[in-house]
């Protein structure tokens, strides 16, 4: 089964991409590599470096849904890895702090919290499937709270700004991401932006990675990039996604009580990367029930394996990690999602047949993240 997948590469990838950013500002940190493609670009001197951020624009959907000779692929330089598990919560922290998910922490939409003994919405600060907060605090923050490379790049008196629905002044549309942008790029000096939208992301969970929907609001958001790049003067502007998606058929868990006897508690992290804590004299049933009804679509990890094949990143880790992952972790390699509930299976995923999760993505294939160039 390994060979047939495709592991994240940690030196040729999200973070890595990070890193070439901080490299270009002076910043530099033992033992995190830079992103070739993007070093060899910022030989020359810019007054502006933009990374734009697509939420789930991986190459393979770029490549099935846009023209080749559009303004995206185009100007498609290289492709690199997304990290693991290929997903929102994982991999847009990766390429904001510059740090693999072993050593940040936020694994996942759902990651079980050994301090509060929980599993927690990442995003939301909620007890997972419920709507109470789980804490008076954030506990993501709290827990594993990290340096952003905007935070590093003006603690060390550069300039750098994020620009995404969720930052002040919370921009709700692509035009007005768009607008920020520019604003900033014409301000004198160097500086380093981070933009983020959520958009194909959004639409594919909605209708399907190859719907007309899909192929719309692509082709808008390849115009508004255009558009933008075509106002910029001395801007290198990389356009990136974070992650891909694939279209999938979404099963419960709780369908299968040979399976939920023998849980802990519910799975966390991603519904096509599932953590799981199993009761110890349970393990051997656990193996047997979830290869039975899973053998094909998930590959079965042990918690030792995890580590081995280094799967969430390399060198150093947050010092909780291992306590965060469970006994087993079953990654998605066919065509299924296994949801915590039937609930949140239409939650996340309104169409019938639709990608894991809510930021879910290629989990079996790390690979094939488009960066896109234009030099202005």
């Amino acid at each position: 089964m390994d060979q047939k997948l495709k592991f994240p590469d940690y030196e040729n990838g999200l973070a890595n991409l990070a890193q070439s950013v901080l490299k270009n500002f002076g910043i530099r940190e033992k033992g995190q590599k830079t992103l070739a493609c993007v070093d060899t670009f910022l030989e020359k001197e810019y007054e502006n470096i933009v990374v734009f951020l697509l939420d789930g624009m991986g190459s393979r959907i770029m490549e099935k849904n846009l023209e080749e000779t559009g303004f995206f692929r185009s100007h498609m330089k290289c492709s690199y890895s997304s990290v693991f598990p290929p997903t929102t919560v994982a991999a847009t922290t990766s390429i904001r702090s510059g740090l693999k998910p072993c050593e940040h922490g936020w694994l996942g939409w759902d990651c079980y919290y050994p301090w509060i003994d929980q599993n927690v919405t990442v995003f939301t600060n909620m007890k997972t499937g419920t709507s109470i907060p789980a804490a008076d605090y954030n506990v993501a923050e709290k827990y594993c709270g990290y340096e952003t490379v905007v935070e590093r790049i003006n603690r060390r008196g550069g300039e750098a700004y994020e620009v995404m629905p969720f930052a002040e002044p919370f921009p709700k549309t692509m035009e007005e991401i768009c607008g920020q942008v520019e604003m900033l790029c014409i301000k004198p000096g160097k500086k380093y932006i981070y933009a983020y939208w959520n958009e194909p992301d959004s639409t594919m969970h909605e209708t399907g990675c190859y719907s007309s929907q899909t192929k719309q609001i692509m082709r808008k958001l390849e115009q508004q990039v255009q558009a933008l790049s075509d106002k910029l003067e001395k801007t290198l502007l990389i356009v990136t996604a974070d992650h891909g998606l694939v279209d999938t058929q979404n099963v419960s868990i709780t369908d299968y009580p040979d399976i939920m006897e023998c849980l802990v508690r519910m799975p966390s992290i991603e519904p096509r990367a599932l953590n799981l804590f199993v009761k110890k004299e349970k393990k051997e049933q656990f193996e047997k029930a979830f290869r039975k009804a899973f053998d094909g679509s998930f590959l079965l990890l042990t918690k030792e394996q995890v580590i081995e094949k280094r799967l969430f990143g390399v060198e150093a880790e947050h010092p909780d990690f291992r306590e965060m992952l469970g006994d087993y972790l079953a990654v998605g390699t066919g065509d299924l999602t296994i949801f915590s509930s039937r609930g949140r299976s239409r939650l996340f995923c309104r169409s019938p047949c639709r990608t894991a999760g809510r930021r879910d993505a290629d989990s079996a294939d790390c690979g094939g993240k488009g960066v896109k160039f234009t030099d202005r």
